[in-house]
């Protein structure tokens, strides 16, 4: 039997949800799941007057309830859509009044294990972690099909979790509590690092007299064929420039041209890291002009 259809005891094909917290990440959860055949019992806000009209809105959107807390919640899963820092506060504040028996309750962080919820699993809740592989911004609504969601926690709630991401069309696979902390490197690696890069990118545009919306619409055809590339061909065959030919001279041109710290100093990090990692050629000569332009 794959654990995708093993079902906790008494739950329906598609359960009840209550979402805590209606920023990015919850109004995408509340809004795919409800898309998906999932009853959305409530949206349970903080007191303060913006975060309950931005529950109310997302309320009437999905057919919801806005709640103060989990005592009217009738939901068998609890999904916590809270930053990090407030998960284990939120989870001790909500637990007293959770009657936790038969319930899963989940949250999203990709840095921190299940057992932030350690109040509700004393409660007598079974708790994981579930965090989707993706970007939630103001403004952007993206879809979750396709999305990895790594997961971890008490079996019961890995098994239910794993159902529900199935059903949202997304990938889930288990990770290792000691993993997440490097687990989520990776993602702040290839999302808002990714994210910081480009904007150093934008900078270094200025010097050469490129203002920054020119550089964004300018920059997307050469970026989406990177990644492109990197989806065929893997890091190694999507790698070009005059690192991957060997190129010491032009290294050279761009370094005297990086007048300012940061943007000289994230130039030659990121070479440092093309040398370790991709293919080069003049590997000894490019470690010695990056090393002296760094000191």
């Amino acid at each position: 039997m794959s654990i995708c259809s093993v079902m906790l005891p008494g739950m329906p094909s598609k359960t009840t949800i209550t979402i805590v917290g209606a920023g990015n990440l919850g109004r995408a959860l509340a809004v795919s799941l409800h898309g998906s055949g999932y009853v959305i019992d409530g949206i349970v806000s903080r007191p303060q007057t913006q975060s309950v009209q931005k529950a109310g809105r997302l309320a009437k959107e999905i057919g919801a309830r806005v709640l103060s807390g989990l005592s009217d919640a009738k939901s068998r899963v609890i999904w916590l859509c809270v930053p990090d820092s407030e998960i284990a506060r939120a989870a001790s504040e909500l637990a007293p009044d959770f009657k936790g028996k038969g319930r899963i309750v989940l949250h999203s962080s990709g840095a921190l294990a299940s057992d932030e919820l350690a109040s509700f699993r004393r409660k007598g809740a079974k708790v994981a972690s579930v965090h989707p592989l993706m970007t939630f911004v103001s403004g952007s609504h993206p879809s979750l099909a396709g999305v990895s969601f790594a997961i971890e926690g008490d079996p019961p709630a890995v098994r239910a979790a794993w159902r529900i991401v199935v059903d949202l069309g997304g990938q889930p696979y288990s990770i290792r509590k000691k993993d997440k902390a490097a687990y989520h490197a990776w993602s702040t690696f290839i999302c808002p690092l990714l994210t910081s890069l480009l904007a150093t990118g934008e900078s270094i545009a200025e010097l050469a007299g490129i203002e920054p919306n020119a550089a964004r619409r300018r920059a997307l055809p050469i970026l989406l064929q990177t990644l492109a590339n990197y989806a065929s061909f893997g890091a190694s065959g999507a790698f070009s420039g005059p690192i991957v030919r060997g190129d010491v001279d032009t290294v050279k041109r761009h370094l005297r041209a990086l007048r300012r710290a940061a943007d000289r100093e994230a130039y030659v990090s990121l070479a440092r890291a093309a040398l370790q990692y991709l293919p080069s050629r003049n590997r000894n000569a490019l470690r010695q002009i990056l090393n002296s332009r760094a000191k």
